[in-house]
């Protein structure tokens, strides 16, 4: 395994409220090999953005990636990843050095930010995850 693609996508509903997470993991053929899709409790959006990617990430290291690349429509987290925003946001402080931890398991991670509409299935996952707790 050397290059996987992961969609992630993280909501809650409140802001902050019940949030929820989902991850699609490809191999470079585009075929699909983890789809995670996880209740968080409380968070607001930008937590559970953050907390999908590092599900992600976490999912790639398992499965020996050597190179990854990540589409989020979170465009406040692809800029706090590449270094264009600073993270100001305290809860977001503590999630985003797990993160940079998790990334230096790859010789290459990259942070794309893709429109709604390109991650349409790991939205659908967090939906899922959401409307199957009742919220």
């Amino acid at each position: 395994m050397t290059k996987v693609t992961l969609y992630t996508d993280g909501g809650a509903r409140g802001n902050p409220g019940p949030a929820a997470i989902g991850v699609v993991v490809y191999d470079e053929s585009g075929k699909i090999l983890r789809k995670i899709s996880r209740q968080l409790g409380l968070a607001t959006n930008n937590q559970a953005e953050y907390q999908a990617l590092i599900a992600g990430l976490e999912a790639a290291v398992a499965l020996h990636a050597t190179e990854v690349a990540c589409y989020l429509d979170s465009e406040l987290v692809v800029k706090q990843m590449q270094g264009k925003y600073k993270i100001r946001e305290a809860g977001l402080q503590e999630l985003a050095p797990l993160v940079f931890r998790l990334v230096k398991n790859f010789v290459r991670a990259e942070f794309i930010h893709v429109p709604r509409e390109k991650n349409k299935l790991a939205d659908e996952l967090v939906n899922k995850a959401l409307d199957d707790a009742g919220f």
